[in-house]
This record gives C-alpha cells, sequence and structure tokens, in this order.
C-alpha cells in the first residue's frame, strides 16, 4: 500500500464530504433567513442524497465497465459548486435543485474512489479504505466547522467560499490521475500472481443484500444525528448556533478516529467482529443520549457515540467488496450510494415526527436501529473469497 495514493484519495474524499457535512450546518441558517420548517430544511437532506442514491450505483456500474477516473473531479467541483449556488438561492426550490445537483457531484466522487483505495492498498485493504473513508469523515466534521464561521460573518452567501478546497484538490487530482491508475494496474497484477482472483469465486448477492440492512440501519442513524444533533442543542437544551456546530462536529471527529481504528481492527480480527461489536456497543449508547438533558453530559457521550457509530463502516464496505468481487465499483456505489443515502431519504419523517412532537421524540426513533443492525451483522457469513484465500495459504504450506 503506497500511502501516497490513499492519502491523494482520502484528501479528494475529504473536500468532497466537506460539501455533505456543510449541509446540516447551514440548516439553521436556512431556516431563519429563508423561513425554512423543520420538515423543509429536512427534506433539503433528501434532495442531497436522494439525487445521489439514484445515481451512484450507476456510477459504480460504470465503474467496473469502462475507466473513468476524471469523474472523481468532476465529482469534487459539482459537489462544492452546488452547495455554494444554495447559499445564494431566492426560493426554496433553487435552493432544493442546487443541493440536490451537489449530491450527484458526490455520488460521481465515492464508487470510482472507493474502488480505487481498495485496489491500491494491497493485502491491507480494510486499513487502506478505512483512511479513505476517514477523509471522509473528517470533510464531514470540517463541513460545519468552515460553514457556521462563514455565514455567521457573510450571510448565506458566505457558501461560495466552499468552492475553494474542491478547485485545489480536482486540480491536483488531475495531475495525479496517471499515477494512480499506474499504481492499481501494478496491485492487481501482484495480486493475480500470488492470491485468489475474483474470477475464481461467484458474487455472493444474497450475503450482500443483507449486508445492506445494517448499512441502512447505520446510514439512518448517522443522517439523523447529522441533521438533527445542531438543532437539538439549540432548540432543546437552548444552546447556541456556535454550541449546536460544536456537537456535531466532536461526532464527526470521533467519528473519523473511530472510522481509522476499525481499519487496523478489522484487518487483524476480521471485518464481520468489527461490525458486531461496534453496533452492540452503540446500542446503550444512544438510550443514555437521548434520555440525559444536561450538556456537559450530552457532549461527553457524544465521544463514545461517534467511535461507535462510525467503526462500522469501512469494514462493511470492503465486506461489500468482498461479496462482490466481479463487481466491485457497483458494491462500492451501492454500499456508499444507494444503502448509505437512504438515512438521508428518511430525513423529513424524522423532520415530521420532530415539528409534531419534538425533536427528541425523533432523535429516540433511531435507538432501535442499531438493535436491527446487531441482530443482522450476527447472521453475516465470511466471505467465500475469504475461505479460498485460507485455503490457498494452508495449500501452499
Amino acid at each position: 500500500m503506497k500511502r501516497g495514493h490513499i492519502g491523494l484519495l482520502c484528501a479528494g474524499h475529504l473536500v468532497t464530504d466537506i460539501n455533505q457535512g456543510a449541509l446540516p450546518a447551514m440548516l439553521p441558517f436556512l431556516i431563519s433567513g429563508r423561513h425554512l420548517s423543520y420538515a423543509a430544511a429536512a427534506s433539503l437532506i433528501f434532495a442531497a442524497n436522494f439525487s445521489s442514491s439514484i445515481v451512484q450505483p450507476l456510477f459504480g456500474y460504470f465503474a467496473d465497465k469502462i475507466s473513468t477516473p476524471w469523474i472523481m473531479p468532476l465529482g469534487m467541483l459539482l459537489a462544492g459548486l452546488g452547495l455554494a449556488a444554495a447559499g445564494y438561492a431566492s426560493n426554496y426550490w433553487l435552493i432544493f435543485t442546487a443541493v440536490a445537483i451537489s449530491g450527484i457531484g458526490i455520488a460521481a466522487f465515492h464508487p470510482r474512489g472507493a474502488q480505487l483505495a481498495n485496489n491500491v492498498s494491497g493485502e491491507k485493504k480494510a486499513t487502506g479504505v478505512s483512511i479513505f473513508t476517514a477523509g471522509g469523515n473528517v470533510g464531514f466534521a470540517l463541513g460545519p466547522i468552515l460553514t457556521t464561521p462563514l455565514l455567521l460573518i457573510f450571510g448565506l452567501k458566505g457558501s461560495i467560499f466552499l468552492i475553494v478546497p474542491v478547485l485545489i484538490i480536482s486540480i491536483i487530482f488531475m495531475i495525479q490521475i496517471p499515477s494512480l491508475l499506474q499504481k492499481e494496474k501494478e496491485e492487481s497484477s501482484k495480486i493475480t500472481k500470488r492470491t485468489v482472483t475474483s474470477e475464481e469465486v461467484k458474487d455472493e448477492w444474497n450475503c450482500f443484500l443483507k449486508l445492506l440492512g445494517p448499512i441502512t440501519c447505520r446510514s439512518i442513524t448517522f443522517f439523523g444525528l447529522n441533521t438533527f444533533l445542531p438543532l437539538y442543542f439549540i432548540h432543546v437544551l437552548n444552546q447556541s448556533k456556535t454550541t449546536g456546530s460544536t456537537a456535531l462536529t466532536i461526532l464527526l471527529v470521533m467519528g473519523a478516529i473511530g472510522t481509522l481504528i476499525a481499519g487496523r481492527l478489522a484487518d487483524h480480527y476480521g471485518q464481520r467482529n468489527v461490525v458486531r461489536v461496534g453496533f452492540g456497543i452503540l446500542i446503550p449508547l444512544l438510550i443514555i443520549f437521548v434520555n440525559v438533558h444536561t450538556v456537559l453530559t450530552s457532549m461527553i457521550l457524544l465521544i463514545p457515540i461517534g467511535l461507535t457509530l462510525f467503526a462500522p463502516f469501512s469494514p462493511m464496505v470492503v465486506l461489500g467488496q468482498k461479496y462482490l468481487p466481479n463487481h466491485m465499483g457497483l458494491a462500492s456505489g451501492v454500499t456508499l450510494g444507494l444503502a448509505v443515502s437512504i438515512g438521508g431519504v428518511a430525513a423529513p419523517f424524522l423532520g415530521w415526527i420532530s415539528d409534531n412532537y419534538g425533536i427528541r421524540q425523533a432523535l429516540t426513533c433511531l435507538t432501535i436501529l442499531p438493535v436491527i443492525a446487531t441482530i443482522i451483522a450476527f447472521i453475516l457469513p465470511k466471505p467465500k473469497i475469504d475461505l479460498l484465500k485460507v485455503k490457498q495459504v494452508q495449500a501452499e504450506a
């Protein structure tokens, strides 16, 4: 695994997902500046994620069929331009359209990026994919850190500054694409010579479909917290917008740390075990969080919640790629796109609950999801491609 290439993919993921992290931080400003209801604001999360969920598997499908390295820098630019335009839009439907365009850009980057992260990581795939995934988590965390001060100083038009990071990294990407593709070719050649190739094992579609269960549960839990955590601190705990943004940042920063730790653990102890433990510990943490009423305790609880909420994610991405070794781009597009974005699609329903019953009740609804995810995680079988590798090693010994 060459860390320079993984680092570049991580940086691309970071600047792309800054825009996903920025959108929830913009919601309080859009609510006050454009007079939106909670449900209307949550529907913007739906717009970004629904547009992403529809097209991301298609980008993954074509990543398996044709070489499309240019799609990654293009996706970065669309992600930044769309969200920047949302701050300038004068009415709700223009905002809705702008964030949908940003979602399409995000969808364009992820499948090929995840596929490359897997392919250039050699034998340490969980570690490589976890570094790539952590870049996205850091981007989510930086989104509110960058956005809140900009909007406080410049108003909604401060969103224009979100174009800068994607512009810089997309240019670097265009320069480095030949090197990335060469490294991918070299690693594929090494694997073909010394271990099982994807053509030797059939895709396990039934296992992959089961995996979508915990991925979906995690997605809804994450987007529920990502959307309503700042609003919870502002409107339920009576804190400032800055405090709400800080709470979201704590969750996402701890998530990035949890992702990196989980990648190394998954390479050592197995992806399924990390997924099971992560979801299992998350269950009591969420129950406690929605039942405490002090700011300090809530903030402290976000530390272990961030670690355990994000720990299963990169191991599940790798599991998806292993279940579909002959359609790795499609597996990446679905695990990072269609199933993940279901959380954004569910956001309007949580917004409706918030409008009618309160934000605390909306967050309480999330506590059942880790239970479902844990149950499904325990029935996931070991990928056949791993079993064949074990047999090959035993035969060579």
